[in-house]
């Protein structure tokens, strides 16, 4: 069973195809149409709604690197309706525009719209109005964050900061509209503030739309409780001890809540579908048509969503390294952690690559997208791959043995279950699409050696849209430098969008080993590039234009490399 919040009201939901979408669920099913479906593939944003993550919602804290909890999370995310399964709001309270407004009565004239709203009308921020629901969700969104940032327990709205300019910008990166313009919707955002503040004022009625005493209700009503009984009744039927949260017509979901259960119905059901966030594979559903008989999902293991830092040199694999060289420290992160859980992570230990976070995707597909599922999805076109590459990064793969159950051995043993290995990252792409995972194997992990203060990591992304588009070509490149500055010691280049696979430029690597650090020497080693790959055509760049773009790419790197040893050194 799934049970969620939508608009206020509670949802309990047991048999429903796993297929369906938050979008289809809500338009279909509730007849809730204030919801627009635009594109179907999580691009334009007109589905975006907002949710809100409930206390008591398998959503964990993120560990810091002493193993303590701390809250990397906002109240309220978005996502697009489209590509989300209505599976993966299970403990959460889903909001449309709808609901937004505080209208006891359900009479149009006597609502009191939320800042957000009425700042659209103010500001004339609409002209079709399919878009608008949208971006309304985004802009409430960052408004209700704010809100709760500055006051927790938001008693006084007068008290929190006014919104940026960027700030606005940001949270509609992931909306388009063709009719209207950015402008007035911009404006709208910068305005919500003044809104809320002079309500506050007047003491107007100011709707909460948190889930807060309700939430207990989750875990602890009659009607959970039969679902709980019916539940533990139907794992006696099950093959993997554990029954499916949805059922439908032969297709199931299942909602594992520990790596321990994901290895057992893995190995039960090898062939199923492993779903984290879905941002790529929902296309599977939208555009392709595909019914999945078995889908598993990933997003109550916390397990997979935690991060820890892990002394490297104790590890037994690295004994042959140079222990003055070698990593003293690696960052582990868990699988499953999305890009906004991961955004303060990498702000604190690799800020260039944090860098890059607000070119990849939009606000909501962040939200929800995963590390894991970005590396096993292995698109060529990936932003993190290249990136992981050259910052040296292996990956923790578990192949999960099939059921046994007829031969009688006893699959309570793990040890029976499954099998590790941690191989570099470099190994794991095969062909297109194509990588080392296996039926019943999953990402655990990933492993990314921390950087020494002789080690420089530059990251650079063409696209044709600045934001929220898919790479022509990226370059990620470290570069290890003596002691002095003057010699370049170690490189790794990660290449994304030129091949079938993200790769490293091998020749070009070697290339710069043992020379000046130059600019001459990166232009060098530019003029090899083509021993490492031959650069695809398609509709985002040819091959000649990616070719050149990565060489020029490379050679600004050394610039920037000599740039900042200047600067040091001034």
């Amino acid at each position: 069973m799934i049970s969620f919040y939508l608009n206020g009201k509670r949802h309990e939901l047991t048999q429903l195809n796993p297929n369906t979408t938050v979008l289809e669920y809500l338009r279909l099913h509730e007849g809730q149409t204030d919801t627009k479906e635009g594109c179907g593939s999580g691009d334009c944003g007109a589905c975006t709604v907002m949710v809100q993550r409930l206390p008591n919602a398998s959503q964990p804290a993120l560990n810091d690197e002493n193993g303590d909890e701390k809250d990397a999370t906002l109240p309220f995310y978005t996502v697009n309706s489209c590509i989300t399964l209505v599976s993966l709001m299970d403990g959460h309270h889903l909001m449309t525009a709808s609901y937004l407004a505080d209208n006891p009565e359900h009479h149009p004239e006597r609502a009191l719209l939320h800042p957000a709203q009425q700042a659209m009308v103010e500001c004339h921020g609409s002209q079709c109005g399919f878009c608008t629901p949208g971006f309304v969700m985004s802009l409430a969104c960052v408004y209700e964050n704010n809100r709760m940032q500055t006051n927790p327990e938001a008693a006084n709205q007068s008290d929190a900061k006014q919104l940026s300019y960027d700030e606005v910008v940001a949270s509609i990166s992931g909306n388009l509209c063709r009719c209207t313009g950015y402008r007035p919707i911009i404006e709208a955002g910068l305005l919500m503030s003044d809104i809320g503040q002079q309500r506050e004022a007047e003491q107007s009625a100011v709707k909460d739309l948190t889930i807060s005493l309700a939430t207990d209700a989750m875990g602890s009503t009659k009607e959970s409780a039969v679902s709980k009984n019916v539940s533990a009744e139907l794992k006696n039927e099950e093959p993997n001890g554990m029954a499916p949260a949805l059922n439908d017509a032969g297709r199931q979901l299942y909602m594992p809540k520990s790596l321990d259960e994901l290895n057992q119905v893995l190995a039960a059901y090898p062939q199923a579908t492993i779903w984290a966030g879905g941002t790529d594979l929902g296309l599977s559903v939208t555009q392709h048509l595909v019914d999945h008989e078995v889908i598993i999902q990933l997003s109550g293991i916390e397990a997979l969503k935690s991060w820890s830092l892990f002394d490297a040199k104790s590890d037994s694999s690295n004994e042959g390294a140079d222990n003055e060289q070698a990593p003293s420290q690696k960052l582990v992160l868990g699988a499953g952690m999305s890009y906004q859980q991961m955004l303060p992570v990498f702000e604190q230990y690799f800020p260039s690559f944090a860098q890059v976070f607000e070119r990849i995707a939009s606000p909501q597909i962040r939200n929800m997208g995963t590390i894991g599922g970005n590396i096993a999805n292995a698109s060529p076109i990936g932003d993190l791959p290249p990136i992981l590459l050259a910052l040296d990064a292996s990956i923790h793969l578990r192949h999960c043995a099939p059921n046994r159950k007829e031969s009688g051995e006893n699959l309570d043993n793990s040890d029976s279950v499954y099998t590790d290995e941690i191989i570099p990252l470099s190994e794991f792409f095969l062909d297109y699409k194509k990588t080392k995972l296996q039926a019943g194997s999953y990402v655990v992990g990933i492993h990314i050696p921390l950087m020494h203060d002789n080690q420089h990591l530059f990251i650079h992304k063409i696209s044709k849209r600045y934001e929220d588009d898919i790479s022509a070509c990226l370059l990620a490149a470290r570069i290890d430098v003596s002691a002095d500055g003057m010699t370049i010691e170690d490189a790794k280049l990660g290449l994304g969008g030129m091949a079938a696979i993200p790769l490293l430029a091998t020749t070009c690597q070697q290339a710069l080993v043992g020379q000046a650090a130059e600019v001459a020497s990166f232009e060098q080693a530019a003029q090899v590039l083509s021993a490492d790959v031959t650069p695809m055509t398609d509709v985002r760049a040819s091959r000649e234009y990616r070719s050149h773009v990565v060489q020029r790419l490379l050679v600004k790197c050394g610039k920037q490399l000599v740039a900042g040893r200047q600067t040091e050194t001034a």
